[in-house]
């Protein structure tokens, strides 16, 4: 979840409100179908918790060699997650969404069903 919680953009311009709008609920509706992509695959969600354990020693690491590989790690797994995971993580890197916003939070609550299968 600390891996797209660092994901989103930090502040939206009053002027793009309307596209964001539209961006937002792309975004909500591309979580969905990601989550229901990866939890309806044993495979897919294995390789998603792998990425989450990948992201935790990232987060801890200080050396650099050591979070370039790490990072590869991810990259290389993310791309068997399928194009519409990539296409997501893109987007929500793309996104211009306050991290505070209720849209932020949605988006994260939907994400976070992924996280729970990782659990146990």
């Amino acid at each position: 979840m600390k891996l797209i919680i660092a994901i989103l953009a930090i502040a939206t311009a009053p002027v793009c409100a309307q596209a964001q709008q539209s961006s937002t609920a792309k975004l909500k509706a591309d979580a969905q179908n990601v989550v229901k992509i990866i939890s309806g695959d044993k495979g897919k969600t294995q390789t998603y918790c792998q990425i989450t354990h990948l992201s935790d020693q990232l987060d801890e690491t200080e050396e650099k060699e050591k979070a370039e590989e790490l990072s590869q790690k991810i990259t290389v797994l993310a791309g068997t997650l399928g194009p519409e995971y990539v296409a997501l993580v893109h987007s929500l890197q793309d996104a211009d969404i306050d991290p505070k916003s209720q849209d932020a939070q949605e988006i994260g609550s939907i994400l976070i069903a992924l996280d729970k299968l990782c659990e146990g």
